[in-house]
């Protein structure tokens, strides 16, 4: 939600990051590569039981990861194997804090679990809706909107990092969130579907 309604506002703020990395003679992809290392860090660090230094890993890796699918833009290096990649590194990244959460609280592993599988069939849903739509706007995949996207998964995260004595509560709501998402998604695939029929049955 927030990343489809709110990066409009701070669109420039990636402009710019952006601008000065490619300036520096960064590429995109060491710049995913640095975000990627950022994102274990955080894991590596909340398993040393750093937790708020782990969320700040988190951020940048996420700050980063803004913005080198714009530096890919601005160079004209935009394509596909750069968004999958972009996807798989995202997954290992929240793989790994949930790794390290679990490792710290097996108390919470059932919810942890849940949460595991809410995020697979959250990402199977976005990909597979991907399918029925051409790209829109920058992105080089269609981006589905949904309750719970990048943002409000390191909101979720962070919370889940910085107050260990509501963990178990703060992952199961956070799965509900991730659930009311794909309800969303679904919704909308389904809808997609009913236009593409309908386009074909015209033609």
């Amino acid at each position: 939600m927030l990343d489809t309604h709110g990066r409009k506002y701070i669109n420039g703020l990636f402009a710019g990051l952006a601008g000065g990395l490619l300036k520096l003679g960064l590429s995109p992809n060491q710049v995913t590569a640095l975000a990627f290392v950022l994102g274990l860090g955080s894991g590596a660090l909340l398993y040393a039981g750093l937790a708020w230094w782990a969320a700040v890993a988190l951020w940048l890796s996420g700050l980063l990861d803004a913005v080198d699918g714009e530096m890919a833009r601005r160079s004209g290096k935009s394509s596909m194997l750069g968004a999958q990649l972009d996807i798989v590194s995202d997954r290992v990244v929240e793989l790994g804090v949930v790794w390290a959460l679990a490792l710290r609280r097996p108390d919470c592993l059932l919810a942890l679990l849940g949460l595991v599988s809410a995020i697979l069939l959250s990402m199977t849903v976005f990909l597979t809706s991907g399918m029925l739509a051409k790209p829109r706007g920058k992105k080089s995949f269609y981006y589905q909107a949904g309750l719970m996207e990048r943002t409000e998964g390191f909101v979720a995260f962070t919370a889940m990092m910085v107050f260990p004595t509501a963990l178990e509560a703060l992952t199961w709501i956070y799965c509900g969130l991730i659930g009311i998402t794909i309800l969303q998604r679904l919704w909308e695939a389904r809808r997609m579907a009913k236009e593409i029929n309908e386009q074909e049955e015209a033609k």
